[in-house]
């Protein structure tokens, strides 16, 4: 009887074993893909920014709105859509821990693709200053103004709307508070 007990535990402790940890995506940074001209690559990393090797399979991004299926392997996944301006992209990756997201400004260089990671908190801090400014100084409210037209237009027109403009800010606020 002790022994059955005994290869009953052991076969209950070798299959508890077997199964692998689940491998999720928390923290990610857009990089320019060197095996392609205007390209994207999304790196799977940890807190310090290293990359997670051990990231491999499809994981379910959305990329400006679009659900992308990503292939992950060793921890790199190369965004196959060509960049041929400067554009904005709002990455968004949701799984068992949360939402993950990152407002990022691509800059379409001369022969590579310059990725600029965007706070949510500059987004909040540009029309705030400009709307304090002109309730400061009432002589620059015209000025304010324009430079609020302006940042609303380049916003537009690199492809961040309104839509994505709240959404980061909200993702962002939602991330502070967790």
């Amino acid at each position: 009887m002790k022994k059955i007990a005994l290869i009953a535990c052991m076969v209950i402790l070798s299959v508890a074993s077997a199964f692998a940890d689940k491998i999720s995506i928390d923290h990610f940074e857009i990089k320019d893909n060197p095996f392609a001209k205007n390209e994207i690559a999304i790196v799977a990393t940890d807190t310090a920014h290293n990359v997670l090797e051990n990231v491999n399979g499809i994981f379910a991004f959305m990329v400006n709105g679009f659900q992308e299926n990503l292939h992950f392997d060793k921890g790199t996944a190369f965004y196959r859509h060509k960049l041929d301006k400067s554009i904005f992209l709002y990455v968004r990756h949701e799984n068992e821990s949360g939402t993950h997201a990152g407002l990022y400004y691509v800059y379409a260089g001369s022969d590579k693709l310059i990725p600029v990671h965007i706070s949510w908190i500059v987004l909040i801090a540009i029309p705030a200053i400009l709307i304090l400014l002109a309730y400061m100084f009432r002589k620059l409210i015209i000025v304010a103004i324009i430079l609020f037209v302006l940042f609303v237009y380049f916003n537009h027109h690199s492809g961040l709307g309104i839509g994505t403009f709240f959404e980061s800010v909200f993702d962002g606020l939602k991330g502070m508070f967790k």
